[in-house]
């Protein structure tokens, strides 16, 4: 009986030294206070790209598209980020906007121009095309360009290889080019994006959600 007695006391200390405890707070109270959960904002990993996109590799729905790029441009980047391995994680969006053509001509006539354009691709040259300049004359395009001086950096690399006589033309509309997309790219992806992105001029990095599909 002495015996009991003792356990039903103890068990009395126990109940009442928890109680008091609890009426302090204790332990989770004290953790509640120091987190402060009505200051606390769940970001998006949307937001957390934009606050820091050096980090995008460590979350999710997030995508960073490079452009814009002309055919050329792309088929380069595409190269010089193909040893990342990375390939099933791009994409390409085009894009329409206003540029400055690099066109050699005029010739008499579009069978002048069409022979002019089978040379050049025969050197190894692409992004060419045909335009009809008006009064019987063609011209050959060897791509389109954001920027006037990305435009006069292509009529100089073409110097520079041997041809002769392209010249940027006047800014016009309907240029259509395009954006490499990444799809929650890792981090050597990123940095390999900023270390390419000043070789090509007139073109930016943004980073954001990914576009729903489907």
């Amino acid at each position: 009986m002495r015996i009991i007695l003792i356990l039903v006391l103890l068990a009395n200390l126990a109940l009442f030294a928890l109680t008091r405890l609890d009426s302090q707070g204790g332990e989770p109270q004290r953790i509640i206070d120091q987190l402060q959960p009505d200051k606390i904002k769940l970001l998006s990993p949307q937001e957390m790209a934009a606050l820091a996109p050096g980090k995008a590799a460590s979350l999710s729905d997030v995508c960073v598209e490079w452009g814009p790029l002309s055919e050329s441009e792309r088929a380069r980047a595409l190269s010089e980020i193909a040893p990342l391995g990375i390939n099933a994680l791009v994409s390409t969006r085009r894009i329409e906007t206003e540029g400055y053509p690099v066109v050699l001509g005029g010739f008499p006539g579009r069978p002048a121009a069409e022979r002019r354009l089978g040379e050049l691709r025969a050197r190894g040259i692409s992004d060419l095309g045909i335009v009809d300049q008006g009064g019987g004359v063609f011209g050959v395009t060897l791509g389109s360009f954001r920027s006037e001086q990305a435009a006069n950096g292509r009529a100089d690399a073409l110097a520079q290889a041997g041809v002769i006589g392209a010249r940027v033309g006047a800014r016009r509309p309907g240029l259509v080019q395009s954006s490499l997309v990444l799809r929650d790219p890792p981090q050597p992806a990123v940095a390999r994006l900023r270390e390419l992105l000043p070789t090509y001029a007139g073109t930016e990095i943004k980073v954001g959600g990914c576009e729903r599909t489907g």
